[in-house]
């Protein structure tokens, strides 16, 4: 999967890379329609496209790549095409499970699994404890994933913790709150990314993805691949991420104060918590539209 020369600068120029890298799959049913073809086709290559930006990613030297394949939302389409994609999503497992292993890809999956039939809840258990040791990269699919029921979710957990240890009531604070989120295990995402032209987020990592950069593409998934990750990087490379802070407090802080926030939020903390990470300014030069989160 990932060839043995993979660096930070297998996909564009030397520089700095994400290291979290979040994605909304869009476009499949419309590159299907545009070749006249039923929309499970669309998603078919899509999957496809799912093989080559884990590729891309782990040659780059991302460390974790979120992927939103299905939403809790998504239940509304046609039964028919529900039924495929769940299906699609079991053979993408059986079939991926042993070459992610094999390159050292940790799978897991965020989102309320309780609506997933047993078939599809076993080959993710499963999955997720095959891979469970490896450290190249941490590869989630957020599926029956929706961000305002992680908040839910993490504050009900929080709450049933509390009750657990008998412990007193009080202010939920944020640290709290992170630590129970799906992707608790993971920075929160340096870069989003989006394909298919729509410029909105659907309800996808509503808490994580307040300082995350944004970059929207008119490119369809099932077109996406390699070239793109390179203009998405490049571009993430051209931003000052603040954190609140000013512009000057970013070029006169010091070195050592670089590491923290440059995606490296630790588990269940946040980038407010963390800020540091200057990025050195580089031009960039892509064709899709490009939306700074400041």
């Amino acid at each position: 999967m990932f060839r043995h020369h993979d660096s930070p600068e297998a996909v564009g120029s030397a520089g700095i890379v994400p290291r979290h890298v979040a994605i909304i799959m869009d476009g499949n049913g419309r590159w299907a329609r545009q070749r006249l073809l039923p929309r499970i086709a669309g998603h078919r290559k899509g999957a496809n496209a799912v093989r080559a930006t884990v590729q891309a990613c782990g040659e780059a030297g991302i460390e974790y790549l979120t992927l939103f394949a299905f939403s809790s939302e998504n239940w509304r389409r046609p039964a028919d095409e529900v039924s495929a994609l769940m299906e699609l999503f079991a053979t993408a497992i059986e079939q991926e499970v042993s070459r992610l292993h094999e390159h050292g890809v940790r799978f897991r999956v965020a989102g309320d699994r309780a609506r997933f039939e047993p078939r599809l809840q076993a080959l993710i258990e499963d999955a997720e404890a095959t891979t469970a040791g490896n450290r190249r990269m941490t590869l989630t699919v957020a599926a029956n994933y929706g961000g305002r029921w992680d908040i839910t979710q993490a504050v009900n957990r929080v709450l049933a913790e509390r009750d657990r240890r008998g412990t007193p009531g009080g202010p939920v604070d944020e640290s709290e709150i992170a630590a129970h989120l799906s992707l608790a295990h993971a920075p929160e995402p340096d870069l989003f990314i989006r394909t298919g032209g729509e410029t909105r987020i659907s309800n996808f990592l509503l808490w994580q993805l307040a300082y995350t950069e944004l970059w929207f593409t008119e490119t369809l998934w099932p077109d996406f691949g390699a070239s793109d990750i390179q203009a998405a990087v490049e571009v993430f490379r051209s931003r000052e991420r603040r954190f609140g802070r000013t512009s000057e407090q970013v070029q006169d802080a010091p070195p050592s104060t670089t590491g923290a926030a440059y995606g490296h939020a630790g588990h269940g903390r946040t980038h407010a918590q963390d800020t540091g990470e200057l990025l050195a300014r580089r031009p960039a030069e892509t064709a899709s539209k490009v939306v700074g989160a400041r």
